[in-house]
């Protein structure tokens, strides 16, 4: 072998040793030529997977994930229809019936939003999968609901004030997140997620479990002051309201804290040691002064007592 080919051969090796594994998801992103919300939805629908390093790190995304992306039949156009998104107008046209037709079936549960916002008039825009509606559209057995009169139930529903979208959306998304790790501890902080606070003292009174699960849950969808009129809608659309919801998922997040415990506890603070005694003061040999023993009577005089001192008198006067 030539010094010319051991050289290639040593910078080849450098170079396959220095290129990473894994790389950013905005990276990813980038190397994939989608949009920010794009990729997001790719991962929650789970056509792009993710990972981390360690348990509520950041996500990474590997670089045998991005080739296996570029490598799927059809990309980028026909992957790229499949985490295609449809608002109410055109999803209605997508399925060739009335906006208003479409809403009705949405606020009763029959096509679940994928993803959503706030505009600027402060009014929630509900997305949907095109796919989904298309799919929905094409079933035979929904042909009933494309056309004529809605079933009475639906009607009673409707007319009541039911809207199970933001519901439905909330299932949607714990899915989603469940399905992107397998650590117990980050799947519990995801259906805690979706609880109130105050559910989450309930259930968890320890509070360096609850302090762990804050630190595991997903990034909030609030980008802005939390207590902006945006943030609020956007705090009670992804807190279950809902009777039936709220037991399942305390149900669910009681089930994943037992497994999650029988894997590893949730860290503390590592316990303090006993505080050490205060050295008394040393004594100083010089002014250090001993008391001298006390006087003890010899053993006779003990054993007599004391003298009665009237009959010593009588017996002087007798003898003098």
């Amino acid at each position: 072998m030539t010094g010319d080919t051991i050289t290639q051969s040593v910078g080849a090796a450098a170079t396959a040793a220095a290129a990473p594994t894994s790389v950013a998801t905005s990276r990813a992103a980038r190397e994939l030529g989608l949009k920010r919300g794009e990729f997001e939805l790719a991962v929650m629908l789970g056509r792009i997977r993710t990972s981390s390093d360690t348990v509520g790190g950041p996500r990474r995304v590997t670089v045998e994930e991005i080739e296996r992306v570029r490598a799927t039949e059809g990309f980028p156009e026909a992957w790229m229809e499949r985490i295609r998104t449809v608002g109410t107008t055109e999803g209605a046209s997508l399925m060739g019936i009335t906006t208003t037709r479409f809403t009705r079936l949405s606020r009763a549960g029959f096509v679940t939003p994928v993803k959503f916002y706030v505009n600027r008039y402060r009014a929630v825009v509900w997305l949907y999968l095109a796919e989904d509606l298309r799919q929905f559209a094409e079933s035979e057995v929904n042909a009933a609901l494309l056309t004529g009169r809605a079933p009475a139930a639906i009607r009673a529903q409707l007319e009541a004030g039911v809207d199970v979208r933001a519901r439905n959306w909330r299932g949607r998304h714990a899915g989603s997140l469940l399905r992107q790790s397998d650590d117990p501890w980050e799947r519990a902080a995801a259906v805690a997620s979706l609880l109130d606070p105050v559910q989450i003292a309930e259930l968890i009174k320890d509070p360096y479990e609850r302090a762990y699960l804050n630190r595991l849950m997903p990034d909030p969808f609030t980008r802005g002051p939390a207590d902006s009129p945006a943030a609020r809608i956007i705090q009670k659309i992804t807190t279950a309201d809902d009777p039936d919801e709220i037991r399942w998922l305390r149900a669910n997040l009681t089930i994943g804290l037992s497994q999650a415990r029988r894997e590893r506890p949730a860290p503390r603070p590592a316990p303090r040691p006993a505080p050490r005694p205060a050295p008394g003061p040393t004594p100083d040999p010089q002014t250090e002064h001993v008391a001298p023993p006390a006087e003890q009577p010899d053993d006779a005089s003990a054993e007599r007592g004391p003298e009665p001192r009237g009959l010593l008198k009588w017996l002087r006067r007798r003898g003098g």
